[in-house]
């Protein structure tokens, strides 16, 4: 083992994650809540094993179709996905994390429960800063999983539109300027995907946003939070198929 490896293994357990090396397996499907986590791990994964509990953020590995697959919640907002997907690309050797998450559309063609794959995501966020860039990165999803998911999509007919969305900082904005964005074609605003993106870009990793439309922000329509934790049952089911060993 040479020093690399040394100081890479020095870092697992992390302050917050207590998983062991080879704990989680090359995919992790990565949801905002915790419950969600649980939930995908509860009716999806046979042989589901906690894997992770600091803070509540439950992650579990099991096995999809004879896939080993990972679930492990993100917390809500870039800061708290960026520490857990920087961990689990960086330290966990994980190769691809598949967020599967809801968001508030602002385009008036997406209805409650549409699904939404971010082929990019834009943001009000400083992230891009941290990584010492003398311009502005735009993230981007990994191209073979967004494709897969599509292919998936249509094939269990979903109502599936990919474009771009807005990973946004701010949930309550006293500007509205959120609707703003749907002028530049933007789908729906959520509030994690660029953080995870960029995160990918810099380990070399894979990474896709899948997410549910839960709220139409041009409307005021929303669906309640037992929905939210339960009924996204085809964004889980999608984002498992595409999942890879």
């Amino acid at each position: 083992m040479n020093k690399d490896e040394l100081l890479t293994n020095s870092k697992v357990p992390t302050a917050h994650n207590t998983a062991k090396s080879g704990d989680f397996a090359k995919t992790v499907l990565m949801p905002g809540d915790p419950l969600r986590a649980k939930y995908i791990a509860d009716n999806f994964l046979s042989g589901a094993v906690l894997v992770n509990n600091v803070r509540g953020v439950n992650g579990y590995t099991g096995f999809y179709k004879g896939k080993r697959v990972s679930v492990m919640a993100s917390g809500m907002g870039i800061p708290s996905i960026s520490i857990y997907s920087y961990e689990l690309f960086n330290f966990y050797d994980v190769s691809s994390i598949i967020r599967v998450g809801s968001a508030g559309a602002i385009d008036d063609r997406l209805k409650i429960m549409d699904i939404v794959l971010a082929q990019g995501a834009c943001t009000d966020s400083n992230i891009g800063r941290n990584f010492a860039l003398p311009g502005v990165f735009a993230p981007i999803a990994d191209y073979g999983l967004l494709s897969k998911a599509y292919e998936t999509a249509v094939k269990v007919g979903a109502n599936v539109k990919v474009g771009n969305v807005l990973s946004s900082d701010v949930f309550y904005d006293d500007s509205a300027s959120t609707m703003n964005w749907q002028k530049m074609g933007v789908l729906a605003v959520e509030m994690e995907a660029a953080g995870l993106y960029m995160n990918a870009a810099r380990a070399g990793k894979k990474a896709l946003c899948i997410a549910t439309i839960s709220d139409c922000l041009y409307s005021g329509e929303a669906c309640n939070a037992e929905t939210r934790q339960k009924g996204f049952t085809q964004m889980m089911e999608i984002a498992l198929e595409v999942a890879e060993e």
